[in-house]
């Protein structure tokens, strides 16, 4: 009994009479806080004298913009209903305000077929489901979750906690509490006239540890690239910077990626309703796509749209910073890196995230060869702590040689880590960059899910303040070797 505080036996004495009550009720029966309540009746808890239930209720409610959807449907229905039975031409649908959004669900949720520049409807193509998920908000529903993901339904959840009285807090009531008021220190006066004697002192148990104590640090994740970035700068590289919204010329055309690409449709890429203007010496480029220029090169062929190449978009890559770079530093030597957001339309799991961090490094000089470009990959991740680093042949269309570093990861074998080469003389030429150019990009956020031991990527993302805690500024890399 003695070890109960005076909050504790307040607590306690309250809840003899109601028996069970809200965290609530009783903060404003013992004028306090709730989140006082909770304390004490965590405290009580432990010693067996109340119980605290957590009752947590969720409901759902529609966004100003699914509302708006509710009474207009669905950007993907509205979309289905103009497509006639016999099709209808896709530059005809782009003409719909909600074209930009409802035909990509409906090709995400393969509803349509686009055919020579017409959509046709798939068999069965329907979209009542989703209205009806729209409609009903049953929490049941699996699109229910599709709808909170893209911003139409908001997920509320009312969090309740309920206090009851054991019966063995019930019998320490009835074996009598002291509630006079605690003294936790004792001043001058107390001491001098010796009240301290008669008074109701507050007991210790030296045998109970402290609270943890948790300092400020950085976020796992920021530490990590801080680390990158610090490895990069003692390698002799400078970094790099550049805005996240880049023209479609920077970000697709430089690089010798074709105008019909697949990278470039609006399913893949953020496109904006912003144009910028093409630099001075485009013509340069228009050549080298069509013809291949100056270069022996035969280009793509076509005919290359300079409107399409004004096009904003949020960055897919960084290596759109790398070529700006390498055109206001055309001669050697040049060793730069960026570490930068990027973004493009994946569906969110566990491995995929709309947008990630990405790490993008160029060097260009003379006599620069395919084996310093492995040294560079090679020294960086071994720095980063991973021992067994591979390569095999890969493909882009920016590079050749192209290669895709690997490394070794117990449990998983060989992992991709990105991707990496040699500029081709189509995106160097046109700028008069004359010196071979390694380049390569990096995927930063999965070296971290390795390092942080993690398998969901968005935890990354996530404010997880007992995971940011506990987790050690200087963990040790685990990542395994190749036996």
């Amino acid at each position: 009994m003695a070890e109960l505080t005076l909050n504790e036996k307040r607590l306690l004495a309250a809840l003899a009479k109601e028996k069970e009550s809200s965290a609530e009720e009783l903060a404003k029966e013992l004028e306090t806080t709730p989140e006082s309540i909770i304390q004490w009746g965590l405290l009580s808890k432990d010693r067996g004298f109340t119980l605290v239930a957590r009752n947590v209720k969720k409901d759902f409610e529609l966004t100003d913009e699914g509302k708006m959807y509710r009474d207009e449907g669905l950007p993907e229905t509205q979309i289905l209903k103009k497509i006639g039975n016999s099709g209808t031409p896709l530059s005809e649908l782009q003409k719909h305000p909600a074209f930009k959004i409802g035909f990509g669900q409906l090709r995400k949720k393969n509803l349509i077929t686009v055919n020579n520049g017409v959509v046709s409807k798939n068999p069965g193509a329907s979209t009542s489901d989703d209205e009806n998920a729209l409609k009903t908000l049953n929490e049941g529903d699996p699109r229910l979750r599709e709808l909170i993901r893209r911003g139409l339904v908001r997920e509320n959840e009312t969090v309740r906690n309920i206090l009851s009285i054991t019966s063995e807090g019930t019998l320490c009531v009835k074996a009598g509490l002291d509630l006079r008021e605690e003294i936790g220190t004792l001043t001058r006066d107390q001491i001098l006239s010796g009240s301290w004697k008669t008074a109701s002192l507050r007991k210790y148990d030296i045998h109970k540890l402290p609270r943890t104590a948790y300092p400020g640090k950085t976020h796992p994740y920021q530490r990590l690239i801080d680390e990158m970035r610090e490895i990069l700068l003692e390698m002799g590289f400078i970094e790099m910077h550049g805005g996240i919204v880049q023209s479609a010329f920077w970000n697709f055309d430089a690089l010798f990626q074709p105008q019909d690409h697949p990278a470039r449709e609006m399913q893949d890429t953020f496109y904006l309703k912003e144009e910028a203007p093409l630099p001075e010496g485009w013509e340069r480029l228009r050549d080298m796509h069509e013809h291949g220029g100056e270069t022996s090169s035969t280009g793509w062929g076509g005919k290359w749209n300079p409107e399409k190449a004004k096009q904003c978009v949020l960055r897919t890559h960084t290596t759109s910073l790398s070529i700006q770079y390498l055109v206001n530093h055309p001669k050697p030597p040049v060793k730069s890196f960026c570490i930068g957001r990027v973004y493009r339309r994946e569906a969110i799991d566990p491995t995929h995230t709309p947008e990630f961090e990405q790490l993008e490094g160029i060097v260009m000089d003379k006599g620069v060869t395919f084996r310093h470009l492995l040294g560079f990959l090679k020294e960086f991740y071994q720095r980063m702590g991973f021992e067994d680093v591979r390569f095999r042949p890969g493909f882009f269309p920016y590079t050749e040689p192209s290669v895709e570093p690997e490394i070794w990861v117990d449990g998983l074998g060989w992992v991709e880590m990105g991707g990496a080469g040699v500029f081709r003389q189509e995106v160097t030429a046109p700028w008069g960059v004359t010196c071979p150019v390694l380049a390569w990009g990096l995927g930063v956020s999965r070296v971290a899910m390795f390092r942080l031991g993690l398998k969901d990527l968005r935890q990354l993302y996530q404010s997880d303040l007992e995971w940011i805690r506990t987790n050690p500024v200087h963990a040790p890399v685990k990542v395994g070797r190749k036996a």
